[in-house]
């Protein structure tokens, strides 16, 4: 057996965070186990839990202080409330059915610790400790998490002690304002009209880029710590250095000219890959779309396709009297994005917001705007004409705690 358990419980300095290993005496853990008893370490030496003085838990459990153990303050909090919550909650666990006592000689447990040097009330050390021991061990012999509740929150949690949020794409629609702008302090006014949700990205258009370098979006994630942030470069070459450049100043996504060459296209969507970047492959005066997403090899597909606005094309297929079907301005939005694997469709070209509903129906996942909202006398208002055809931020109606242990359904039969 190799279990691995998680929990964190409490606030303050007293906070508590478990993080623990189960397994049987001649397993990895058992090895772990007795390592760490034996090899002691300054700071950081192991020590058996026990409820009492000559009473340790069963299964045997090893506690390992995460925080350096500077002094005796430091060590009697190890070594007194949590050395006996762990303890507890173990032989607790026993009690519980969350491990079978008839295993509980042949089974051990190594748990790390986490005191704040600067927590001082010795009732929260045990109580938080004691809880976050016990949840750990049920989750860890439940399997918790599943692999399905991993991807399902992977792009909504929140760490608490990051202070900022990380947005990330997962469930579409969004209302992109492209900042296309030449002056920062009206770019700075702007920013601070458009209200600030979850379901607005914001993009250093490519004339704040060109004038004042990839530096105005470190200047833009000062302004709106927790925005999704576009670069749009509209990378032609060198694109690996361009998308680190604009990475390493925070953008979120970078967008590449789709009228580059297959290898520079290639390259730049690698290096967006490799910095943890969404990757836009920008289709404007590009005539070939679904030859060039063709021709892309599958791991290397854009993780967005924008697409431009062409009003002659659609004119003329209207004039010929061809079922337009799942066409729209910008093309077949679902055709195209099968081509990158069910991937996300921007759109551009002087949207208005009564174009809103139709693009996304056929399938568009960003809409794009610039000079209706930037150009507005009264910016929030011209945004909210957008926003009122979407749905709400997608975490507004979320409970402030995870609910990360469901109960079981009634049956009401």
């Amino acid at each position: 057996m190799f279990k691995i358990g998680e929990a964190l419980i409490g606030d303050g300095n007293e906070l508590a965070h478990i993080d623990l290993m189960i397994g049987t005496k001649d397993s990895h853990v058992g090895a772990a186990f007795a390592n760490g008893l034996s090899q002691l370490s300054i700071g950081h030496t192991p020590l058996l839990s026990v409820i009492r003085p000559n009473l340790p838990a069963k299964p045997a459990t090893l506690i390992v202080p995460k925080v350096t153990v500077g002094n005796l303050d430091d060590a009697s909090k190890i070594f007194g409330p949590a050395q006996t919550a762990v303890a507890r909650a173990v032989a607790d666990s026993v009690e519980a059915g969350y491990i079978d006592a008839k295993d509980a000689e042949d089974l051990v447990l190594v748990v790390s610790v986490f005191i704040h040097p600067e927590a001082k009330d010795y009732r929260k050390i045990y109580q938080y400790n004691y809880g976050a021991t016990k949840l750990a061990i049920k989750r860890a012999m439940e399997g918790y998490p599943t692999i399905d509740k991993v991807l399902d929150e992977k792009d909504r949690g929140t760490h608490p002690i990051m202070g900022f949020k990380v947005n990330r794409l997962w469930e579409p629609p969004y209302l992109q304002v492209a900042l296309d702008l030449d002056n920062a302090d009206t770019m700075e006014k702007i920013i601070a009209q458009i209200p600030d949700k979850e379901r607005v990205l914001l993009e250093a258009g490519t004339p704040l880029v060109k004038k004042f370098g990839v530096d105005i979006i470190s200047k833009i994630r000062e302004l709106r710590p927790d925005a999704f942030i576009i670069a749009d470069l509209k990378t032609l070459d060198v694109g690996r250095i361009e998308v680190k450049m604009a990475a390493d100043q925070t953008a979120d996504a970078i967008a590449i000219s789709g009228l580059g060459t297959l290898e520079s296209i290639m390259k730049a969507i690698q290096e967006a890959q490799k910095q943890g970047v969404y990757s836009i492959l920008d289709m404007m005066n590009v005539d070939n779309i679904i030859e060039k997403l063709t021709e892309l090899p599958e791991d290397l597909k854009p993780d967005i396709v924008l697409l431009h606005r062409n009003i002659d094309s659609e004119r003329a297929k209207k004039e010929s009297g061809e079922d337009l079907g799942e066409m729209t301005n910008w093309g077949n939005i679902k055709e195209i994005k099968k081509l990158i694997g069910n991937g996300l469709a921007a759109v551009a070209g002087g949207i208005t917001p009564d174009l809103v509903e139709d693009a996304t129906s056929k399938g568009a996942d960003i809409i794009i705007v610039g000079r209706y909202i930037t150009g507005s006398r009264d910016v929030r208002r011209a945004t909210d004409d957008f926003l009122q055809h979407l749905d709400h931020d997608p975490d507004t109606m979320r409970l402030p705690l995870d609910e990360d242990e469901s109960i079981p359904k009634i049956d009401e039969d």
